[in-house]
C-alpha cells in the first residue's frame, strides 16, 4: 500500500484555496456565518437567522421583539467572541432586526 499525504480537512483546504484565487475576504466572511452557532450558543441560534456580513456589519434576524432587545445589551461581547473565534476582526457591529 502506498503511502500518500496525510489527510487534511476540507476547511483548511478551502482556505487556502480562497487565498490562491484572491478570495481570502469572502472565506472569512463565510466563516463567521458558520461560527454563529458555536458561539451564541442552542438558544441563541434557535430564534435568529444570520442574514449578511457586509462592510463589517452582521446582519441578524431576530425572531421575536424581546429577544432583539436582550440581544442589543449583547452584542458588543458577541462580536467579540465572534472575531476570537475566527482570529481576526472580521465583526465590527451585530444589527439585530
Amino acid at each position: 500500500m502506498a503511502r500518500g499525504k496525510i489527510p487534511r480537512k476540507l476547511t483548511s483546504v478551502m482556505g487556502e484555496m480562497y487565498r490562491t484565487i484572491g478570495m481570502t475576504e469572502a472565506y472569512e466572511q463565510y466563516r463567521t456565518l458558520q461560527v454563529w452557532n458555536e458561539v451564541v450558543g442552542e438558544t441563541i441560534a434557535r430564534i435568529t437567522s444570520v442574514e449578511q456580513l457586509k462592510g463589517g456589519d452582521l446582519y441578524v434576524r431576530v425572531k421575536s421583539p424581546s429577544w432583539r432587545m436582550e440581544l442589543n445589551f449583547r452584542k458588543k461581547e458577541i462580536a467579540e467572541r465572534l472575531n476570537r473565534a475566527i482570529g481576526q476582526e472580521m465583526v465590527k457591529t451585530v444589527i439585530f432586526r
